[in-house]
């Protein structure tokens, strides 16, 4: 897809001030794109999912679980990630609770191709009953008692004690305890039909996206303030510097071998195809 010499390339993202941050430079154009224009289109995670599984956009964000199907289609940046160190999507409930407690009840999660489900299923069993619910409305829900549990991603991890939730399990500590190592939540992925040139163009761009952000972290953080839903702009701070780092950067080897292993684990227990061979591009 063209307009005169520029050829647009789809962006696909949530809405997030972590993502917004990410991709700062490549939206106010800081960089210098060689004839490539960016647009983007900001989707919930799950939503993105499935437009990759259609092959819909150039490049997306994605969950690392929905990355086991889209293989075929789309190469991992090596660039984006999103990791829990030792933090993550957390199972929170009205009332204290213990894992064993919420056996056999009803968990809501946001969508069955996110990371925080599969890291679920790793946790409590294939069939762990659950109801797919809107990320941003799991919380709501789980206070009002409409459900017996959620599963928290985004920023409300930072603030569910002030709306008066008990946390359960913190699967980013969960998985470190198991593993040594961070939480494989997000990666970006491009599509590998655009051919190797310009996939390994769009690889550097991105990465030159996150560097910018990070070594002009004001500037960045202002413009992804826009997008933190009213959260209090310390805790937005916090939110983007706990998912956009050095690992954004680079997954790093600890990286690498985390996504590979919480796909390995996933495969062998039949929740993801596999055994996989995941490359990571730039």
């Amino acid at each position: 897809m063209s307009t005169g010499d520029e050829k647009i390339i789809r962006v696909g993202h949530s809405p997030d001030s972590d993502d917004a941050f990410m991709f700062y430079a490549l939206t106010h154009d800081r960089l210098d794109t060689g004839g490539l224009r960016f647009v983007h289109q900001l989707e919930d995670i799950e939503t993105l999912n499935k437009r990759a599984l259609a092959g819909e956009l150039e490049v997306s964000a994605v969950s690392i679980h929905a990355f086991a199907y889209l293989t075929d289609r789309y190469a991992l940046l090596a660039s984006g990630a999103s990791m829990g160190e030792r933090y993550g999507p957390t199972l929170v409930t009205r009332e204290p609770a213990t894992l064993d407690q919420l056996k056999g009840r009803t968990i809501a999660i946001p969508g069955k191709l996110t990371s925080a489900y599969l890291a679920l299923q790793l946790c409590l069993g294939k069939d762990v009953p659950v109801v797919v619910m809107p990320f941003d409305e799991i919380l709501p829900a789980v206070a009002k008692g409409e459900v017996d549990a959620g599963l928290l991603i985004h920023e409300g991890q930072l603030f569910y004690g002030e709306r008066g939730l008990h946390c359960v399990l913190d699967f980013g500590q969960w998985w470190y305890d198991q593993t040594k190592l961070p939480l494989p939540l997000g990666g970006n992925v491009v599509r590998r039909d655009l051919g190797d040139a310009l996939v390994l163009k769009i690889a550097s761009l991105l990465k030159q996206s996150i560097q910018y952000a990070l070594d002009h972290r004001q500037e960045a953080l202002e413009y992804a303030l826009t997008y933190a839903r009213d959260l209090d702009p310390a805790l937005a701070d916090r939110f983007v510097g706990m998912y956009v780092n050095h690992r954004t950067v680079d997954y790093g080897p600890e990286g690498r071998e985390a996504v590979r292993l919480f796909l390995d684990r996933g495969a062998n227990l039949g929740l993801v195809p596999g055994p996989l061979d995941i490359q990571f591009v730039g």
